[in-house]
């Protein structure tokens, strides 16, 4: 009883001390009739406040994501089903669902009149601005009388989960020259590549086509040797997002980190819808997702999960103790990235392996001036990588997703039209 008179609100507290300071008049003056007006004026707030604590326990609601996973500045709903259970009817009843700044506005509802076994359902609208894990909740419903004397809280609906992803955006086009391509712009390796066990070879017989002869064998045997089995092979490629909090400038979706990410994000879509292996690794070479080959877009999900709970790394430089893209072809997104570093990525990878590095210009991320030449020490950078024969592309705020792609693709091959139409 106490606990429930603890709902009651100013206007109620009010009415239930003039009853008592009338009824404390009513004795002393022996005034029945007043007495009368203060049992009524007592009464009325109490009843109230058991009418409206019963109602409360009869009420119930749930929560439903018409979408788990949505992308960042996509519009999603979030829907809410209310209904009383018991015959006890209840007052007013306001709703607030807990939602975070990123995801818009916390969304209030008012309910006058709860129907009896028959959900009420109420739809809001979600637009995170930020990638991440997000939760939503709780909902907590606030329910009055009609004479405003009490209300009371309940939370109805514990946290749910929504998982923001990075945004993706469409690319054409393939590099050339490439084993991250098809057809007749791939190139066509032995099944036996590097790494792998030797070739099957036997004798050369007539009519054999001579530029299937094996020359190392040819030269160990003193005969001519042809290979048996010839095919093509896909080494895949592996995608390198540095996500070091002290190699990125800029703050929220505006930051260099995020755009790194959807970038990542993109080009690993991409290269996936094209039937390649996909490896999406951190600077450390720490593998984040994996598309095996021929997946399609059913594994896109695992590598949108992972970028989007992929917070800064505290670590200083980059520390590496083999090939990052094991032999695969490479595509590093890099942000501030020192002399050392360089280096350290740039040891561990064969100079005939094709190589690309996607460098942010880091420093405009923090500039407020708007674009500005090329920061001495990105470019610095840029000389070294391209030194060590990668293809380079600097990148600045103002650039694209897709003209980034586009001018990677030119850089892997010089001259070289994009595979794939316009958009």
């Amino acid at each position: 009883m106490f606990r429930s008179l603890s709902g009651l609100t100013t206007r109620g507290r009010c009415l239930l001390a003039a009853g008592l300071a009338a009824g404390v008049c009513a004795i002393v003056l022996n005034e029945r009739d007043l007495l009368r007006v203060a049992v009524f004026v007592l009464a009325l707030p109490l009843c109230v406040v058991l009418m409206a604590s019963a109602a409360r326990m009869t009420i119930s609601a749930s929560r439903s994501l018409l979408s788990e996973r949505i992308s960042v500045g996509e519009q999603g709903e979030v829907q809410l089903d209310l209904w009383r259970t018991g015959r006890m009817p209840a007052g007013e009843v306001l709703l607030e669902d807990g939602l975070p700044y990123t995801l818009g506005g916390r969304p209030r509802f008012v309910v006058e009149r709860l129907p009896h076994q028959r959900a009420v359902p109420l739809r809001y609208p979600v637009q995170p601005t930020l990638r991440g894990v997000h939760q939503i909740g709780p909902l907590r419903a606030t329910i009055t009388d009609p004479f405003g004397l009490c209300e009371f809280e309940r939370d109805l609906v514990a946290h749910s989960r929504l998982v923001v992803v990075p945004r993706v955006t469409t690319l054409w086009g393939l590099p050339r020259g490439a084993s991250i391509g098809s057809g007749e712009d791939s190139d066509i390796r032995l099944h036996a590549g590097q790494g792998e066990a030797d070739v099957v070879v036997r004798q050369y017989r007539q009519g054999d086509d001579l530029r299937k002869v094996h020359w190392p064998s040819t030269a160990r045997r003193d005969e001519l040797m042809v290979r048996v089995e010839e095919r093509p092979w896909h080494g895949g490629t592996t995608v390198l997002l540095d996500h070091r909090a002290t190699a990125h400038r800029g703050s929220g979706v505006q930051s260099s980190l995020e755009w790194a990410v959807e970038f990542a994000a993109s080009v690993c879509l991409h290269l996936g819808k094209s039937g390649q292996h996909v490896r999406l690794v951190s600077e450390h070479g720490r593998l984040l997702a994996d598309m095996p080959e021929g997946v399609g877009p059913s594994h896109a999900g695992s590598v949108l999960e992972a970028l989007a709970v992929l917070q800064p790394n505290h670590e200083r430089d980059i520390v590496l103790g083999a090939d990052p893209g094991q032999g695969q072809e490479l595509i590093a997104v890099l942000g501030t990235v020192g002399t050392e570093s360089v280096h350290e990525i740039t040891r561990h990878r064969a100079r005939g392996t094709r190589s690309l590095a996607v460098l942010l210009d880091t420093t405009a991320w923090e500039s407020s001036d708007g674009p500005a030449d090329n920061d001495v020490a990105t470019e610095e950078t840029a000389a070294l990588l391209r030194a060590a024969g990668w293809g380079v592309v600097v990148v600045k705020p103002g650039h694209s997703v897709a003209e980034v792609w586009a001018q990677l693709c030119r850089t892997a091959a010089p001259g070289a039209s994009l595979i794939g139409g316009a958009p």
